[in-house]
């Protein structure tokens, strides 16, 4: 978790509940000389936790995740209104008036908000900004997984995706022994998805996905990978999977087209002829 001291441009103030709304007249506008009200935004703030990668597999895991589902989602999304998340920061809370709180998970998502925020790449994502909370979380196990398990009021991240953000999705991935646990938020509970007959776990009906485990090759790693596939049980391609199949069927459809000439030639035909 991120916390991090917020200073505001002189003669400016983090707004509490002394300043807000009684401190406003009728018409909302500031008093005399009250303060000018302030709040952070992603230039401000960090954009991660300041931890280091625990592992060598986990920025292709984002990677593989994004790759693959981003041609979908600029399909659900034509006007480009969705942001992805891949180890940045996640800002959602001020406390003692100058405390910023965020967390920093692995890989989410959030539908209907812009990728850049007044024009400008974020750094990080500010809940505050836009009150859209991501559909999902994914979280990558770095150690027995009692962090990603963490219940703690407050601080514990399981505590924070279930009961703070309430998130509706969220995943916990564990890159050996290779599986992953799906949550999906109930009521104010996170229950477990069970996984279907296939031994994928459904996102559905928001995302029409499921999430599984794929043992592969992979950026030069032979291990079981965190991947999508659609609702019919269909692997979304990564993108060099997606070259590579491309490549696969003008080589097919080239040698179709060289069957077809030596069959012409045969007959006398010159496939080159005007």
């Amino acid at each position: 978790m991120i916390e991090f001291k917020v200073v505001p441009p002189p003669g400016s103030v983090i707004p509490n509940h002394n300043h807000l709304p009684c401190d406003s007249d009728s018409n909302g506008r500031p008093r005399p000389g009250q303060p000018h009200l302030w709040l952070p935004n992603h230039n401000d703030l960090p954009d991660k936790d300041g931890s280091p990668v625990t592992n060598s597999q986990e920025h292709p895991q984002s990677r593989l995740l994004t790759g693959s589902i981003e041609p979908l989602l600029r399909q659900r999304h034509p006007d480009d209104q969705y942001y992805l998340g891949q180890d940045t920061a996640l800002f959602f809370r001020i406390r003692d008036a100058d405390i910023a709180t965020a967390v920093a998970p692995d890989w989410y998502y959030v539908p209907g908000v812009s990728p850049l925020y007044e024009g400008e790449v974020r750094r990080s994502y500010i809940l505050w900004q836009d009150m859209i909370v991501p559909l999902i979380v994914l979280e990558y196990v770095s150690g027995n997984g009692a962090e990603e398990r963490d219940r703690t009021r407050y601080t514990g991240k399981f505590w924070l995706y279930e009961q703070g953000l309430r998130v509706p999705y969220y995943g916990i991935y564990e890159v050996n022994p290779g599986r992953v646990e799906l949550y999906q938020l109930v009521n104010t509970r996170y229950e477990l998805v069970p996984a279907n007959d296939r031994g994928h776990f459904p996102i559905a009906p928001p995302l029409g996905l499921e999430l599984g485990i794929w043992q592969g090759r992979y950026a030069q790693y032979e291990l079981p990978w965190l991947r999508w596939w659609d609702a019919q049980g269909n692997l979304l391609p990564s993108p060099e999977e997606r070259a590579e199949q491309e490549r696969q069927r003008a080589e097919q459809e080239r040698q179709r087209a060289e069957r077809l000439a030596e069959k012409l030639r045969a007959l006398g035909i010159d496939p080159e002829a005007p």
